[in-house]
Formats: C-alpha cells, sequence, structure tokens
C-alpha cells in the first residue's frame, strides 16, 4: 500500500467523521433555532439539501479534478468545509443554517476527487480491493462521527460542529504537506463547460459502455437504501427489539460490513473477475433480504450478518469496472457522475421506501425486501453489457 494512498484513507476516515459529528444533534438544534416542536418538514429538507448538492456538485468538482488536478480539488473542498463548520457552530438563523448545509453538501462532494485519486494510482486489476477498502474507512468514520458528537452534543449543541471543523483542518493539513498530485500533465486552461454539472451527466449517458453499469449502480445504492431506511423499524415491528438490540445490532453490520469491504471485495475481484464480484454480491445480499423478509425470531438476523456485508462487495467491483471502461483520462468525470447517481438514488429511495414499508407492514412487513431482492435481477443483464471504451 502506497503512501499517497494511506493518506487519502485517512482523510476519507476524517471527512465521513466529520459528517456524522453533527447528526446526532441536528433535530435539537433545528427546535432550537427554529423555536418550533414539530420539525418534519425541517428535518427533511436539512438532511435532504446535503444530498441534492453532492448530486448537482460531484460531476463538477470530479470534471475539474480531471482538467486541474485531484490535490487542489481536494484542498479547495477541506478548506471550504472547515470555514463552513465554523460557519454553521455561529449561525444564529435556521436560514443560515441551511445556507451552511448546502455548503457542506458542496465540499462533502469531495469524496468523488478521493475515489479518483485512488483509480489514478491503483493498477485497474486492483481498484475492486481499494475501493472497497476506501469504502470501508468511510464506514469506520461514519461510525465514529456519530458516537463522539452524541456526547459532544450533551456538553454544547454546537461543540459538533466545532469538532467537525477541526476534523477537516486536519484533514486539510494532511492533504497540504503530505499529498502529492496524482495526475499527469500541467492544469489545463479554464473552460467553463467543467462548471457545467449536466455535461459529465451527458458524457456518461451517452457512453455505451458506461449506462449500463450507472444504471446498476443507481440500482445497488437504491436496494441499499432499504435497509438504511427500514432496519430500525422492521426489528422494532417484527422483533419487538428494544434501544439495546437496536443499537446492538446496527453496531454488528458496521463491523461485518467494514472487514468484508476492507479484506473480502478485493480478494474475490480479483478471482472471479469484477463481473464475478457483482454477481457474487448480489447473490448474497438477495438471500439475505429474502432470509430476513422470512425471519420470525431477532436472533435469526443476527446470523445473516455475514451474507448482507457479502453482499456489499458489489459496489467496489461495480465501481472498478466502470473505473476500467472510462479510460485513464475520464476518472474524475466518471466518480462525479457516480457519487451524483448514488446521491439522487438516496434522495428519492427512502421517501418511497418508507411509504411502502407502513403500506405493507400490517399484512406482510418483509415485503419491502422481497422487493428489494426482485430489483436486484434487473442488475444481472446491465453488468453483461460490453461496449467499447471512450478516449475523448
Amino acid at each position: 500500500m502506497t503512501w499517497n494512498y494511506k493518506i487519502i484513507m485517512a482523510t476519507v476516515v476524517l471527512d465521513a467523521a466529520g459528517v456524522g459529528l453533527v447528526l446526532p444533534i441536528i433535530p435539537r438544534l433545528l427546535r432550537d433555532v427554529g423555536h418550533a416542536a414539530d420539525i418534519g418538514w425541517q428535518m427533511g429538507l436539512f438532511l435532504g439539501l446535503f444530498a441534492a448538492m453532492q448530486f448537482v456538485c460531484a460531476p463538477v468538482l470530479g470534471a475539474l479534478s480531471d482538467r486541474y488536478g485531484r490535490r487542489p480539488v481536494l484542498l479547495a473542498s477541506l478548506a471550504g468545509a472547515a470555514v463552513d463548520y465554523l460557519f454553521m457552530a455561529a449561525a444564529p438563523t435556521l436560514g443560515l443554517l441551511f445556507v451552511g448545509r448546502a455548503v457542506a453538501g458542496i465540499t462533502g462532494a469531495s469524496v468523488a476527487v478521493a475515489n479518483a485519486y485512488v483509480a489514478d494510482v491503483t493498477p485497474p486489476d486492483q481498484r475492486a480491493r481499494r475501493f472497497g477498502q476506501l469504502s470501508a474507512c468511510f464506514g469506520a468514520g461514519f461510525i465514529l462521527g456519530p458516537a463522539l458528537g452524541g456526547l459532544l452534543g450533551d456538553v454544547w449543541i454546537r461543540a459538533p460542529f466545532l469538532a467537525a471543523a477541526g476534523l477537516n483542518a486536519l484533514n486539510l493539513a494532511l492533504a497540504l504537506f503530505l499529498l502529492p498530485e496524482s495526475r499527469r500533465g500541467g492544469a489545463a486552461a479554464f473552460d467553463r463547460a467543467a462548471l457545467n454539472p449536466l455535461a459529465p451527466l451527458r458524457w456518461a449517458f451517452a457512453f455505451p459502455a458506461l449506462l449500463p453499469l450507472i444504471t446498476a449502480h443507481v440500482v445497488l445504492t437504491l436496494v441499499g437504501e432499504i435497509g438504511a431506511t427500514v432496519w430500525v423499524m422492521y426489528g422494532e415491528d417484527k422483533f419487538a427489539w428494544n434501544g439495546l438490540m437496536v443499537g446492538l445490532s446496527l453496531a454488528g453490520f458496521g463491523f461485518f460490513h467494514a472487514i468484508a469491504q476492507a479484506f473480502v471485495a478485493g480478494p474475490i475481484a480479483e478471482r472471479f473477475g469484477e463481473r464475478g464480484a457483482i454477481v457474487i454480491g448480489i447473490a448474497a445480499d438477495s438471500a439475505a433480504y429474502v432470509l430476513i423478509a422470512l425471519a420470525t425470531q431477532g436472533w435469526m438476523a443476527f446470523l445473516l450478518f455475514p451474507l448482507f456485508c457479502l453482499g456489499g462487495i458489489g459496489a467496489p467491483a461495480l465501481q472498478a469496472l466502470a473505473s476500467r471502461q472510462a479510460g485513464e483520462d475520464h476518472q474524475g468525470r466518471l466518480q462525479g457522475v457516480m457519487a451524483s447517481m448514488a446521491s439522487l438514488a438516496s434522495i428519492i429511495g427512502p421517501p418511497a421506501i418508507g411509504i411502502g414499508y407502513f403500506a405493507s407492514r400490517d399484512v406482510f412487513p418483509g415485503l419491502v425486501w422481497i422487493a428489494g431482492a426482485a430489483l436486484y435481477l434487473t442488475c444481472l443483464p446491465l453488468i453483461r453489457t460490453e461496449g467499447p471504451r471512450r478516449s475523448r
């Protein structure tokens, strides 16, 4: 593992921790600043705004990193995030908090640039391994961040924003002093087209080899949102879990998921190829979805963790396959488009899944899991598509 890659891993851990730090205090903060007990629409808008800005800005940052280099885009994003969290720590009104949240979504889109950096410094046949490790780093940071944020929020409701600013400042220092540029060649002349979020999308959608893979990526993200949306409610409704059991289940899932992403995704992709790894991941996740839909006891869900987490190897393998198709000059643009599409799926998925769950839970609460397994089947013809690579 190269030193450059270790710095990127640390950057992703700190970035995810910074994002997760503020999540536990958002409801209290919105009530405090908005002076209202009912914060339903504010909470939904506050969370959705982050994903919406990532949808718009991830392709832009990716394209800019192709044109001007990964390092300057990462440095600008990290500096902007540090300043933005300080701004939110002091924001006195609800409107200013929403402005800060929008800026956080813009700077958070730099994860696409980190993925492009990894693609630059990693041989194509090892990218599934590296993307899996990067995903594990993001997951680890996202587990640590909310835990620390909950503790700090009990001391002072604004303290998590200050801690997030500090983490991004540390992140910035690491990148500034230790991270070299991964792109070959100098900066190109400024082109306004790089600021158009639709340009990378048009490029990807017109690329015969990429469009099916990006579509499959959206499907994988949508299906993954099922667990994120209904896991807690399903455990309470189906298995009568209390808070302790819910917490243990989430911690166990996070642990197994990180292990699978870091140590299983790469070897399986290298042994069976990216397409083979995607099929294995889909098969494992589909089996887990069907089995948890039919489970009658809560302990059965814990036994399914290895299957669920083996299902997680499909995403980094798909990312590596798309990276191989895009060509070396367009990794930033590709990673930006994939991050953008994942954000779009994360915006539309939870509301649709929640509506479906509440509509069916009195008859068969496991229906959403069965629907997810069925939706997975649409990926199989998509990942078999082979097309010419694009170099322009």
